[in-house]
C-alpha cells in the first residue's frame, strides 16, 4: 500500500490509497458485506456506484461457509467476484455484539456461534491468520471493543487488553505484504486515546483505526475525542474511523482528518424505506409519496432514479417486493459514494464547512427527531 495526501483544508484531507488491486480516493466510504455480499445487489452494481473498496467481516466468513471454502476459491476475491482491494474487520466488533454468550480473557474470547450454537474460540492469532486465508488487503488486529458507557478504569482495562491483543496481532502478522492496521481504544476518555494511540504506534503499524466511536455515545461525544485524537494520529498513513456512517456524522469526521469509513447505516436504511438525499432522509413509506412521478431526488444519476418513481417505489415497499430493496440499496449506495466525491470536492476547493453546514442543516430534522 501506497498513501499520499493531495489536498488540505484544515484538519481535513484528500489523498490517494495505492494497492496492487486498484487505487482508492480518500476519504473514502467502504460498503459492507459481511458475508461476502454487500446486501441485495452485485458486485458490478457496486463498483458502478463509485465504490473502490468494500468491507468484509472475519468472524462470519470464518463461521460460514468457512475459510476452508473461500480459500478453496482462491480467496474472498474470487469467493464474491470483487476486483478491488478488501479490508476485513478482526471480529471484534462482532464478538463485543455477543456479550451475553461470550468470555472474554487474556487468551482470546470464548463464545457460542450465532450460526449453528457451537462453541468458537477466537483470539488474535486466529483473527489474522483468517484474514489472511481470505487474502485480505487490509488486515485488522483484533481488539475488543470498549463498550459504553465505561468508567475510566473500565475503560482503561479494555484498552490494556487492545493493546496486549495488537502486539500479538503485530507478530502474527509478521511479513505478510497485505496491510495491517491497528485499532485505537478509551472510550471517551481522551488522555486514554492519546495514549493508546502513541502505544500502537511504537507497536508499528501501516494504518491507524478509531474504535470504540460507534456504540452509543452522542455526537457531540464523539466529534469531542476525534478533535482531541485527531491532531495526534501520523500524518503519513492513513486513518479509518470504524463504523459510523451518518452523512453528518462522516463529514463531521472528515474535518478531524479520517480517511475511511465503513458501516451498514445506507444499506440497512434501504430495506427499510429511508432514502438519502441532499434535503435529508426521504422515508418512501409515508403516505404522501403514493402518487409521485417523480425520482428520489431530481438531478440523481443512479439507475434508480433515472427509471422509477417515488410512486413505483412505495409501491414495491408496500408489497414487499425484492425489487424495491435493490433499487433503494441501489440509490442509497449512488448518494454515499457523490457524498465523498463531494467531501474531496470541498476539500480541494477549501469549502468543506459549507458543506458540513449544508448537510447539518438537511438533516436537521432527523437529528431531532433521533
Amino acid at each position: 500500500m501506497k498513501f499520499q495526501v493531495i489536498n488540505t483544508d484544515g484538519a481535513a484531507r484528500c489523498g490517494m490509497l495505492e494497492f496492487e488491486r486498484g487505487t482508492v480516493r480518500t476519504p473514502a466510504f467502504m460498503p459492507v458485506g459481511t458475508h461476502g455480499a454487500v446486501r441485495s445487489v452485485t458486485p458490478e452494481e457496486v463498483r458502478a456506484c463509485g465504490a473502490e473498496i468494500i468491507l468484509g467481516n472475519t468472524f462470519h466468513l470464518m463461521l460460514r461457509p468457512g475459510v476452508e471454502v473461500v480459500e478453496r476459491h482462491g480467496g474472498l476475491h474470487r469467493f464474491m467476484h470483487w476486483p478491488g482491494p478488501i479490508l476485513t474487520d478482526s471480529g471484534g466488533y462482532q464478538v463485543f455484539s455477543l456479550a451475553p454468550w461470550r468470555e472474554v480473557d487474556e487468551a482470546g474470547v470464548r463464545f457460542r456461534s450465532p450460526v449453528d450454537g457451537d462453541e468458537v474460540f477466537l483470539d488474535p492469532e486466529q483473527s489474522v491468520a483468517v484474514q489472511h486465508a481470505l487474502g485480505s488487503d487490509v488486515v485488522m488486529a483484533f481488539d475488543e471493543c470498549t463498550p459504553h458507557p465505561a468508567t475510566q478504569d473500565e475503560a482503561r482495562a479494555s484498552m490494556e487488553l487492545s493493546l496486549r491483543w495488537a502486539e500479538r496481532s503485530r507478530q502474527a502478522h509478521g511479513e505478510h505484504p497485505s496491510v495491517l492496521f491497528g485499532i485505537g481504544q478509551g472510550g471517551l476518555y481522551p488522555e486514554l486515546r492519546l495514549e493508546c494511540q502513541q502505544r500502537l504506534e511504537e507497536i508499528g503499524f501501516d494504518g491507524y483505526a478509531v474504535g470504540g466511536l460507534s456504540v452509543g455515545e452522542s455526537f457531540e461525544e464523539r466529534s469531542m475525542v476525534l478533535e482531541a485524537l485527531g491532531p495526534h494520529l501520523p500524518v503519513a498513513q492513513p486513518r479509518y474511523l470504524m463504523g459510523v456512517g451518518r452523512p453528518v456524522d462522516i463529514v463531521d469526521a472528515v474535518r478531524f482528518g479520517m480517511d475511511l469509513f465503513d458501516c451498514v447505516i445506507p444499506t440497512r436504511h434501504a430495506r427499510n424505506g429511508h432514502l438519502f438525499t441532499w434535503n435529508g432522509v426521504l422515508r418512501i413509506r409515508n403516505r404522501q409519496y403514493a402518487a409521485e412521478t417523480g425520482p428520489v431526488e431530481e438531478g440523481c444519476t443512479c439507475y434508480t432514479c433515472e427509471n422509477y418513481s417515488r410512486a413505483y417505489l412505495r409501491h414495491l415497499d408496500q408489497g414487499r417486493e425484492i425489487l424495491f430493496s435493490r433499487l433503494a440499496t441501489l440509490h442509497n449506495l449512488h448518494f454515499y459514494q457523490q457524498l465523498m466525491q463531494a467531501i474531496r470536492t470541498a476539500i480541494e476547493a477549501g469549502e468543506l464547512k459549507t458543506l458540513a453546514d449544508r448537510l447539518a442543516e438537511a438533516y436537521r430534522e432527523e437529528d431531532e427527531g433521533d
